[in-house]
């Protein structure tokens, strides 16, 4: 029977113990520390995720780098602290997956890229809708070429963030922690997945923004020009008067349109163009990215979401917040 692959937490809170106790569900994988320098935070991942109430904890990432043998890590911490836990774990030889976004920069996503490739090791960032099925039909219709390429897209996002996040004082609304707004937040997730189901490279970007007072960007009106010419329009809003997210993403291509609507895909095509509603076991394997991570490990999977799909996540990213600064459009550093 093969060994255990042995994962060390870096972080502790909400998000990384969901990762944990998903961890802790797979066949083959142990979870043997964590690390987090809030005592609330290691409590109740000890009250909450099976089997971590022996676990040895540290406060800093190096401790459990040099004390604990481990094969791989999964990071989970705010967004500023991820490049340096990145490039210490790949020092160390580790297989690493990252909580988004990446990085907060281009040039640490470079660095970043570099490393992982002369380390030779599995690394992935959990963009989890490059393992749902409603995203993974998308983009494979769309790279068949049957529907012509894309020449317009309207990805929008909404949600309470500024209430959640401004109003409760998190680290997410704090620049020294965060990075960023909800742009480099949930709305990472957003510029990701239509990056990726399209295939487009990003040229150039105008963009409005709005702090709402706060530190960080509030809303945010994104509009994309991409090589070849296709458009695209982001809107991320976070002023949502109710809880939870809402989500729409609609993708005109020149012999047909998409449109991802919850769990299911609308589709135009044909002679006729009547929507075609495609859902349940048509839409295709759906599984998480922690999934994902351990079976690229085991060598029996490719890694679905790449520090290189990252990449262009973040310069993106910058060139949006550049816009918003200078009133001008911005080229994307690339």
């Amino acid at each position: 029977m093969a060994e255990p692959i042995r994962i060390g937490a870096i972080g502790a809170g909400g998000n990384a113990r969901a990762h944990m106790k998903r961890m802790q569900e797979m066949k083959g994988v142990e979870l043997v520390a964590m690390v987090d320098p809030s005592e609330e935070a290691i409590k109740l991942a000890r009250e909450g995720v099976p089997g971590a109430m022996k676990l040895p904890s540290f406060e800093d990432h190096e401790e459990m780098l040099e004390e604990v043998e481990l094969d791989a890590v999964v990071i989970s911490t705010p967004h500023t602290l991820h490049f340096e836990q990145i490039m210490d774990s790949l020092e160390a030889g580790l297989h690493v997956m990252t909580e988004k976004p990446m990085v907060c920069t281009t040039d640490h996503a470079l660095q970043v890229i570099e490393r992982y490739l002369e380390a030779d090791v599995v690394m992935s960032v959990a963009y989890q809708r490059h393992t749902q099925g409603a995203f993974r039909y998308c983009r494979d219709r769309i790279a068949s070429g049957d529907l012509g390429e894309v020449i317009f897209v309207n990805s929008l996002q909404s949600q309470a963030w500024y209430s959640s996040q401004v109003g409760r004082g998190t680290w997410r609304s704090k620049m020294k922690w965060s990075g960023g707004g909800q742009l480099n937040d949930s709305g990472s997730h957003l510029i990701d997945i239509v990056l990726w189901m399209t295939d487009l490279q990003p040229a150039e970007v105008f963009a409005y923004q709005d702090k709402m007072g706060s530190e960080v960007d509030i809303l945010s009106a994104i509009d994309v020009k991409f090589d070849g010419g296709a458009l695209c329009t982001f809107s991320i809003v976070g002023h949502q008067s109710w809880p939870g997210m809402f989500e729409e993403t609609t993708i005109w291509l020149k012999n047909g349109q998409l449109a991802i609507r919850g769990n299911e895909v609308w589709e135009w095509v044909g002679d006729d163009k009547e929507r075609q509603v495609v859902t349940g076991e048509r839409l295709g394997k759906t599984w998480t990215p922690d999934e994902n991570f351990i079976a690229a490990v085991r060598g029996e999977e490719r890694v679905q979401s790449t520090p290189e799909d990252a990449l262009k996540v973040i310069q993106l990213s910058e060139a949006a917040w550049a816009s918003a600064d200078s009133g001008e459009p911005e080229k994307v550093n690339r």
